[in-house]
């Protein structure tokens, strides 16, 4: 656990955060600057800065939790529905993987993505850039094999 890291240190029970869900593996938190009321932040216990650096072994587990969070979010918060979103070093505030959990409502303010979303140039890129990541996806899975 690298002393420095804040969600290492609320895992740890050294910083307090409101906690919705926890077990040995993960913990569940309300985001202290939530988008909505209810938005959450689910994190391993165990520090990782990415979720490619997540083992293969522990992305199941912790996306079940995400799953039962989405439907607590509903559930308990009466709200329509509920987005989910990890990023991966570009606008991570803290560098420890984690997955905003967050509730939705119509009408609600929230336009799709949080950025500005563009078209393909043409087909030709639309196939070059398929290529490139059904490659990638190749190399990547023959590397955990």
């Amino acid at each position: 656990m690298p002393v420095t890291c804040l969600f290492c240190q609320i895992a740890s029970g050294a910083q307090p955060a409101p906690i919705v869900f926890e077990d040995d593996h993960a913990l569940a938190f309300l985001d202290h600057r939530p988008l909505f009321p209810g938005h959450c932040l689910l994190i391993p216990r165990q520090h990782f800065e990415t979720l490619g650096d997540l083992p293969p072994s522990q992305v199941g587990p912790l996306f079940a939790t995400a799953q039962i969070l989405c439907q607590a979010v509903e559930e308990g918060l009466a709200s329509e529905g509920s987005f989910l979103a990890v990023n991966n070093r570009v606008s991570q505030s803290v560098p420890h993987l984690h997955i905003h959990i967050v509730p939705r409502r119509k009408k609600d303010g929230l336009k799709g993505f949080f950025w500005p979303r563009g078209k393909y140039r043409d087909e030709s890129e639309v196939e070059s850039v398929r290529i490139s990541l059904r490659s990638a996806v190749e190399r990547l899975k023959q590397s955990r094999a």
